[in-house]
């Protein structure tokens, strides 16, 4: 989402003695900023160029999971506050995979088919962007707009936190459960509840909403004591599509990635179309 014109940030300036420290960089000029649709604290503080941490400080009063269009909050008086020691947005090294980057997505259902190799190029997909305006609409049909959000920032608290890329995380939640938190457990001799479906993790705790998601998203893409999560698999089999199938089937075809192998035969074709941001009937 690009930056409002009114929070242009100024630039440091460049010292004309070498020996000279630069000067701190001044903070937006506009010290409150009004919420648009689709704002995270983490999403509004990357286009301004703060921290997270610095912008709950400036909003002690604001529960930054609510939200809500039209909103105002206030702004840190500093520039980029990541540094001195203050925690990065979202644990480890603060960066969620795959948030650059990207197309506009975008075009009808394909077929794909054969080993990893002819299934496209991570390069490719949709931007997160893109993949969050289309899946966010289909994870509002079966969650509330809270809910949604709650997903919104464990998705990219995870990304960060575990090395996947943040659209893969999305669009398997979307493959498993439709982003339904409420969705029911299967059991074909493997517990597979929540969001994820994940390896006998966790389920919705309605007196828990925030955190009960968060761990869903937690067991389905780092793994539970039980079984694998995508991280694991990721690892395992190096792509995402082998790891999709292993996720989908606890094994692996790998010159025919729509073998199910006792699941779902199209599980990973139509992991590979999410990604890319196409769209079919009945999605």
């Amino acid at each position: 989402m690009p930056a409002s014109d009114e929070h242009t940030l100024a630039s440091a300036p460049h010292p004309d003695n070498p020996q000279e420290a630069p000067k701190p960089k001044p903070g937006p000029k506009n010290m409150t900023y009004t919420i648009k649709s689709g704002d995270t604290f983490w999403s509004i503080a990357k286009k301004l160029d703060l921290s997270v941490d610095a912008l709950k400080a400036a909003n002690p009063g604001v529960d930054a999971s609510s939200l809500k269009v039209g909103q105002v909050i206030k702004l840190p008086g500093g520039g980029n506050n990541n540094g001195g020691g203050n925690p990065p947005p979202s644990g480890g090294n603060g960066k969620i995979v795959g948030a650059e980057g990207g197309s506009n997505g975008g075009g009808p259902f394909v077929p794909y088919s054969g080993p990893a190799s002819a299934f496209p190029d991570r390069s490719q997909w949709a931007s997160y962007a893109a993949l969050w305006k289309q899946n966010s609409a289909l994870i509002r049909l079966n969650a509330s707009e809270q809910e949604t959000e709650f997903i919104h920032q464990a998705i990219e608290r995870v990304s960060a936190d575990s090395g996947v890329d943040v659209r893969a995380i999305l669009c398997i939640i979307v493959q498993e459960s439709g982003g339904n938190p409420r969705v029911g457990t299967t059991n074909n001799g493997v517990v597979n509840p929540g969001l994820m479906q994940s390896h006998n993790g966790v389920s919705f705790n309605p007196a828990d909403p925030k955190g009960s998601i968060l761990q869903m998203v937690m067991d389905g893409t780092q793994g539970t004591k039980h079984g694998d999560g995508l991280k694991q698999l990721l690892a395992k089999y190096g792509n995402y599509y082998e790891a999709f199938r292993g996720y989908n089937s606890g094994s692996v075809n790998k010159a025919d990635l729509n073998d199910p192998v006792g699941a779902t035969g199209n599980y990973v074709q139509k992991a590979a179309n999410r990604l890319m941001g196409h769209s079919w009937p009945g999605m």
